[in-house]
């Protein structure tokens, strides 16, 4: 711990910690740390000039107070004038050296570190239920709660092949899709948005992809059609399951057509 009053012991730790920084900085696990360091030295260095101003005075204080090996007040006295030169033109030196310190913080201030294994948070769609067919998990949903709608929705989760096929199909969301008059439930790694009035009901699940696979999402998206719910049970029924894939979001036709996949 330093003393601020003892300059000889807190001199050794200051030695001791750039030699523990030394061997610390070999090596970065996560280089946005190089910035704070870098700030932490460039403090450190306008301390060692302070220092070497003081161990300057020092000399010049105390000139006619010593002498050499052999006992010489001139030589003495020459030594220290000598000694207190050569530390002022090393803090010269160390003005230069803040400079260009200075320069590479405020640089090293500009990166956006992105590293490889880095990996970002999307929503991809698990299920999405209108008319009839969103009539008993919205019934559930009344009676059971939202956790109760999320556990019986979560059935069409089938893992990969989901995932992969809300790919193909650009159902994939930076956060999970929520129109006008809908509410939305979160539980675990899913969130589910339903819209009594309207009579739909979607599920989405969180899913982490790397970093350099993220792309922007598209601009608009289709917002489902409200019906009356007087004519519910009129409305047409489609299966939430084709041909072992998922049923397709209404916002879904706009993504494709953003990124050009076919219908």
């Amino acid at each position: 711990m330093p003393t601020f009053t003892d300059p000889a012991r807190d001199a050794g730790e200051a030695y001791e910690a750039l030699r523990a920084l030394a061997h610390a900085t070999r090596t970065f696990e996560n280089p946005a740390d190089t910035y704070a360091v870098i700030g932490d030295l460039l403090g450190g260095l306008r301390s060692l000039r302070q220092v070497l101003d003081q161990l300057a005075t020092a000399h010049l204080t105390r000139q006619h107070h010593v002498t050499d090996d052999a006992r010489d007040h001139a030589a003495g006295a020459a030594a220290a004038l000598a000694a207190a030169d050569e530390l002022h033109q090393a803090g010269t030196l160390i003005d230069q050296a803040d400079d260009r310190l200075s320069a590479a913080f405020n640089q090293s201030g500009r990166i956006v570190w992105n590293p490889q294994d880095r990996r970002v948070e999307r929503w991809i769609g698990v299920v999405f239920l209108q008319g009839e067919e969103a009539d008993q998990t919205l019934d559930l949903i009344d009676r059971g709660g939202d956790e109760a709608g999320i556990e019986h929705l979560s059935m069409w989760d089938y893992g990969d092949e989901t995932s992969n096929a809300a790919f193909e199909n650009g159902d994939v969301h930076d956060t999970a899709p929520v129109y006008p008059g809908d509410r939305q439930a979160e539980t675990g790694n899913y969130a589910m948005t339903y819209n009594l009035q309207a009579g739909h009901v979607a599920l989405y699940r969180r899913h982490l992809i790397p970093a350099e696979d993220a792309i922007d999402p598209p601009t608009a998206a289709h917002v489902p059609p409200t019906r009356d719910t007087a004519g519910r049970e009129k409305a047409p029924r489609r299966s939430a399951v084709r041909d072992g894939g998922w049923f397709e979001h209404p916002g879904v036709a706009a993504v494709k057509q953003a990124r050009g996949l076919s219908l």
